[in-house]
């Protein structure tokens, strides 16, 4: 007794992954208390209790089948302008935020492939105690000081990937991604520049969480494949939704709206063309050729 609780809200695919690692290292290490608390949205599966399952078998066979948890991760029941997510905790609970993102797929992280993360506070105290409570031989951990540009590149890069799954389904090639993961990575690094309330350094864009997200994400995320099926056949993006993500949520279109409603209000929605297309093809009709017209005529080419 006498170390740090851990606590994991939310039992997705990567809530799942993250408890394994958390979970495996809290039993091991004096610093933190043994029991990993995890709460759960209660659904029903198969006629059987999501939370029930999760500790009768120690498997989220829902969200992250195939992988066991560790025993000491119990559930605990639980109610269910672009504000980060942090800020809204912190505003909530008045606690300090610390933020994780990188190229983590949650299945690869929860199959031990060698992946890297960024964790990104304020405080660095807590970057190393996270990092410790985190890091495996397989998952491998940078600490940076720039919280909200780690938290922005997690949340735009999706808007990207739908951009990037437009132009699997419209049948380009792959010349043609890697312009949209470029024009994307300097439209995130300029909406990062407009809305962060700090310095924004561009080397935290090089870390995991950064263009590393951004490559995986592109080429292997739901956001980008769900956007291919919506070029592919003419489906609304909640009808694909429903039918493709066994429960999941897509993050790209609803972040793309809530950027064009900041970029609006700051009125520089032409700075911004790929994020401006993705938001226009999902909620107001537009064609998905739009998408290749944006790269195109894109500032950059000017």
């Amino acid at each position: 007794m006498g170390g740090k609780k851990v606590c994991i809200v939310g039992s997705g695919n990567w809530g799942s992954a993250i408890a394994k690692i958390a979970g495996s290292n809290a039993a091991q290490l004096s610093t933190f208390e043994n029991q990993v608390n995890m709460w759960v949205l209660e659904e029903e599966v198969d006629g059987r209790r999501l939370t029930d399952i999760i500790n009768t078998e120690h498997e989220n066979v829902k969200y992250l089948p195939g992988h066991k948890l560790p025993p000491n991760v119990g559930v605990d029941e639980g109610p269910d302008g672009l504000r980060l997510i942090s800020d809204i905790i912190h505003e909530k609970l008045g606690i300090e935020m610390s933020v994780l993102m990188g190229a983590n797929i949650a299945n690869e992280v929860a199959g031990e492939k060698f992946c890297e993360t960024t964790i990104g506070c304020k405080n660095t105290q807590h970057g190393q105690t996270l990092k410790e409570l985190m890091q495996t031989p397989n998952f491998r951990v940078t600490v940076v000081q720039e919280a909200d540009t780690v938290e922005i590149c997690g949340a735009l890069k999706n808007v990207v990937a739908v951009g990037a799954g437009f132009c699997d389904g419209l049948g380009y090639g792959d010349n043609t991604k890697a312009a949209v993961i470029r024009l994307g990575l300097m439209e995130m690094i300029g909406f990062a520049k407009l809305f962060c309330k700090g310095p924004v350094s561009p080397s935290t864009f090089l870390e995991s969480c950064g263009v590393a997200d951004l490559i995986t994400t592109c080429y292997g995320g739901r956001n980008r494949k769900v956007a291919e099926a919506f070029a592919k056949t003419g489906k609304s993006i909640e009808q694909l939704e429903k039918e493709m993500l066994n429960g999941q949520k897509l993050q790209g279109p609803q972040t793309s709206a809530e950027l064009h409603r900041i970029l609006k209000s700051k009125n520089v929605v032409e700075k911004f063309p790929l994020f401006t297309a993705v938001y226009q093809i999902c909620y107001e009709g537009k064609p998905v050729t739009d998408v290749i017209k944006c790269l195109q005529n894109h500032p950059e080419h000017k």
